[in-house]
């Protein structure tokens, strides 16, 4: 991919699950959303995985441990092994091993998969403040971690503890909706410390590395649902990416996103694994996909035309990147993206 401005999604003339070797797969709003498989995911990856696409599942979600997601995506009819599984814990877990000594302490707030990925880094977890920690690390720990945890990292940093964060995602989809995250519980430990923790995650650098670490993979395409965090995160790895509207990115997000924001392609869901991916071409006044034309005018978007909604949306990525360059697109698209039901 090249990381010159993208100002428009791409086409592809081969099924994606041919064109790349490696799906790096988010999970929550891409396979499943409150634990359950979201349309047409299941279908999609066997037939992706049986024309010889592996499947890696690449998550900032550090409460579960690899064998607990490999498990509940295999009851889901996706077929997995542990090994298939990245998760952020691990991705931090290996930076905190670089920066302290073997068998050092480090503090947990989160769940078993941060302490799980700090015993295979050779790791002690421990529970409080006062256990000596060499380092503080914090990530997802559900519904139920206690506020008390959040004093105990407090305690830590404030000391001069190494703090670290598995990822700051600030919501998580659930089945009931929009949940606060990993990182809504880390504001909680800045506002009372002040500090500023290492993070690991998505976007950012240590989780590619580990993905790649773990995959091998050579030609891989990361798949998510989140602009901040899976396109960015492929954007810093120099990676493609597909982004599917299935998890919390909408219309109005991506027409605005900013360079580092803009996906490679836009698909409904995994479907879009399996197909080609069409052109967007410049036509005399704007950008055309299928039987679409969007334009940019003075104030708003425009779109003109008809047929599949997904081509409208990508003509009116392309014609609101151009417009913003390398900044955001300050045009309203909001009759246009009415207009595609999006």
């Amino acid at each position: 991919m090249s990381q010159g401005v993208r100002t428009g999604p791409e086409g592809s003339g081969k099924a994606l699950s041919t064109a790349y070797d490696t799906a790096l797969l988010d999970l929550d709003g891409v396979v499943y959303a409150g634990g359950s498989a979201i349309a047409h995911a299941v279908e999609s990856l066997e037939v992706a995985r049986s024309g010889g696409m592996h499947l890696a599942y690449v998550t900032n979600n550090a409460l579960r441990t690899p064998d607990a997601v490999a498990a509940h995506l295999t009851e889901l009819g996706i077929p997995t092994g542990a090994d298939d599984v990245i998760t952020s814990a691990q991705a931090v877990a290996r930076l905190i091993s670089e920066q302290v000594p073997a068998g050092a302490r480090v503090l947990v707030i989160g769940g078993e998969g941060l302490r799980v990925a700090l015993r295979e880094r050779g790791l002690e977890p421990v529970e409080s403040a006062d256990d000596d920690p060499a380092a503080v690390v914090q990530g997802f720990g559900g519904p139920d971690l206690p506020w008390g945890r959040f004093a105990e990292a407090s305690y830590a940093v404030a000391r001069g503890v190494p703090w670290f964060a598995s990822n700051t995602d600030l919501t998580i989809p659930s089945g009931r909706g929009i949940a606060p995250g990993n990182g809504a519980a880390v504001e909680v430990v800045r506002i009372a410390t002040g500090a500023e923790p290492q993070v690991a995650g998505k976007p950012l650098p240590p989780m590619h590395r580990e993905t790649i670490l773990r995959t091998g993979a050579k030609r891989p395409l990361v798949v998510g649902d989140r602009l901040d965090t899976d396109i960015e995160g492929a954007f810093n790895g120099g990676v493609d990416s597909l982004l599917v509207l299935t998890g919390v990115t909408d219309g109005p997000q991506l027409l605005a996103a900013p360079p580092q924001h803009r996906p490679t392609y836009v698909d409904a869901d995994l479907r879009g694994l399996l197909t080609g991916q069409p052109e967007v071409s410049a036509a005399r006044d704007g950008f055309r996909c299928g039987g679409w034309t969007a334009t940019a005018g003075a104030e708003e978007l425009e779109l003109t035309g008809d047929g599949d909604a997904l081509d409208g949306l990508r003509a009116l990525c392309a014609a609101a990147w151009t417009t913003a360059g390398d900044g955001s697109c300050g045009l309203d698209g909001g009759k246009a993206l009415a207009r595609l039901g999006l």
